[in-house]
C-alpha cells in the first residue's frame, strides 16, 4: 500500500522510505533528537534530500500512526533481544574495546 506515492509507503513491519530499505523511524529517530535534514541524508546516502523532508513532513502530518507503529517495532526488537541475549563474551569484547 503507498501512502504518500512520492515518498513513503506501508510495508508489513511499518513505514518505509520509497525504493529503499530504510524505514521512517531511523529519519523519525534523528529528526527528534535535533539531527536537521542535511545531517540525516548524509547518514542515509542513498537517500535524496526531497526524501528525507518527505519523511518528516510525512511523520509530522501522521504523527500518531507512526510512532505506534515505531512503538511495535521497539517492542519486538526488545523481546528478541530478550530472547537472544548477547553471550558474556562478546559483552566483555565490545568493553575492553570501549575502553
Amino acid at each position: 500500500m503507498t501512502v504518500n506515492r512520492d515518498f513513503i509507503e506501508r510495508r508489513d513491519a511499518g513505514f518505509y522510505l520509497i525504493g529503499s530499505r530504510v524505514p521512517i523511524d531511523r529519519v523519525v529517530w534523528e529528526y527528534c533528537n535535533g539531527e536537521d535534514p542535511e545531517t540525516i541524508q548524509s547518514h542515509y546516502p542513498t537517500l535524496s534530500l526531497e526524501q528525507v523532508n518527505g519523511a518528516i513532513t510525512f511523520y509530522l502530518n501522521h504523527k500518531d500512526e507512526v510512532e505506534q507503529v515505531m512503538e511495535e517495532r521497539r517492542r519486538e526488537e526488545d523481546a528478541y533481544i530478550a530472547e537472544n541475549p548477547t553471550p558474556p563474551e562478546i559483552k566483555e569484547k565490545f568493553e575492553r574495546m570501549r575502553q
